[in-house]
């Protein structure tokens, strides 16, 4: 049974489709690739059917990651066929609990930064839309910092699971 996680931002354009290819990587060099399928979506639809922002894509692939990416709007319809869906900051996390239809899809939300232990109360990634690369690159490190715990509690959710 595979287990389904998405990546929210706003747009879907940077920060999602960022955490998206980061996850994918280490759930793909961790072997569980048939087990845990891994997407990204945004809270308004404002880019969809666009590719990912250049600089993603630039950061993304400068760094060995795959930067191809379609965005599309979160839609929550979704809810019943995910297991876990990560906002990349508090705007989104309440952007989706509002759009869940139950409790329990409420509870399915969690902010990609609870999942790094060095990040403290800041638990939000910010947007690098309007700045530099650099705010890319700081983007990047963010999540990855953060994939590492996120992995590590999605392989104990999936212990058992077949494909």
């Amino acid at each position: 049974m595979t287990y389904r996680v998405c990546f929210v931002c706003t747009g879907n354009i940077c920060r999602s489709p960022m955490a998206e290819s980061v996850f994918r990587a280490r759930v793909a060099e961790a072997g569980l690739d048939e087990l845990i399928e891994v997407d990204s979506a945004g809270t308004d639809g404002w880019h969809e059917g666009d590719g990912a922002d250049p600089r993603t894509v630039s950061v993304l692939e400068e760094h060995g990651y795959d930067g191809t990416h379609t965005a599309r709007q979160f839609q929550p319809s979704w809810f019943s066929r995910l297991d876990l869906v990560i906002a990349l900051d508090t705007g989104h996390l309440k952007a989706l609990r509002r759009l869940a239809p139950t409790p329990e899809d409420a509870g399915k939300v969690r902010l990609l930064r609870s999942y790094d232990p060095a990040a403290g109360d800041d638990l939000d990634v910010p947007d690098p839309y309007y700045g530099d690369l650099g705010g890319f690159e700081e983007c990047l490190e963010m999540v990855e910092a953060a994939s590492e715990g996120l992995l590590a509690e999605v392989r104990e959710r999936t212990e058992g699971r077949v494909a």
